[in-house]
């Protein structure tokens, strides 16, 4: 028995003792949890119960963004060693897959991931993990930054599949961390200016602390409007990151990209969602 923060259902929190298995196998690494972010997938779930098809329909640990130290190592592992610092892949896949073996094992449909029914997270003190898929941390990095490591990743992800070119200008619906982590990761890939709106004072707040980084504040601007006072009439940004989940913000994305431009949606909805098809055909996006 291990205590953990347990989502027992919708909107129903408690801290308290469950049963998870600590089996430490060859491969595996003990971890002591550090930090966890608090994703917004945890939030849909407590919220809503659900994201798509993913039904917690029974007592869930959430937490999946974590960081930690090593207090036990499996009779194979040879890359880690107790003591050591490190952030961990939540997602783990079936390496004999079709999909782990064509290279795109995060998508694997056997793959188990924290906190997504029906697996628990690791908001425990301790987890066992694939040495696989846990990656050492160097000095200079804190416990709290490890933890952000997923989050980035995601960010990473999301512009390698939108093929971003030196200058190009791009824009993300939602400033959350995934969002903030998209912006700063599309300039990193060449950028040269990344627009990001949402409702939220404070999160734009912190996202127009960073260069290059404009935030619009949806209560007080549309974003068609602003982009097109930077970009021009009828035209739109070349990328378009969605990060939000919330229904507007893809009609957004589809009226801010242009012509030809590319929009990857990476915010998760908590149900089905309409969607403009014509509206993106006609922009080929």
């Amino acid at each position: 028995m291990a205590q953990a923060l347990v989502l027992e259902e919708r909107g129903k929190l408690s801290l308290r003792e469950i049963a998870l298995d600590d089996t430490l196998g060859p491969d595996d690494v003990r971890i002591a949890i550090h930090t966890v972010g608090i994703c917004g997938s945890d939030v849909h779930y407590y919220i809503h119960g659900a994201i798509g098809p993913f039904v917690v329909r029974e007592p869930m640990v959430l937490g999946h963004e974590a960081s930690g130290v090593i207090t036990a190592i499996g009779d194979r592992v040879t890359t880690l060693k107790i003591g050591d610092r490190v952030c961990m892949e939540p997602g783990i896949p079936d390496t004999l897959s079709r999909a782990a073996r064509l290279g795109c094992y995060n998508i694997d449909p056997a793959v188990r991931f924290w906190a997504t029914p029906p697996v628990h997270g690791c908001l425990t003190p301790s987890v066992v993990h694939p040495a696989a898929y846990t990656f050492r941390l160097p000095e200079n990095v804190s416990f709290a930054e490890g933890a952000m490591v997923e989050p980035l990743a995601v960010g990473v992800h999301a512009c390698v599949k939108a093929k971003i070119q030196p200058g190009d200008i791009c824009l993300v619906t939602g400033a959350g961390p995934i969002g903030i982590m998209t912006a700063l990761s599309a300039l990193a890939s060449g950028a040269s200016q990344v627009f990001i709106s949402d409702f939220s004072a404070p999160k734009l707040a912190i996202a127009g602390r960073y260069a290059n980084i404009v935030p619009i504040n949806l209560a007080e601007t549309k974003p068609a409007e602003r982009i097109a006072a930077q970009c021009g009439e009828g035209w739109g940004v070349d990328v378009t990151f969605e990060a939000s989940g919330f229904e507007s913000a893809y009609r957004d994305a589809l009226d801010c990209t242009r012509p030809g431009g590319r929009l990857v949606l990476v915010g998760m909805p908590p149900g089905k969602i309409a969607l403009d098809i014509v509206a993106a055909q006609a922009k080929e996006l």
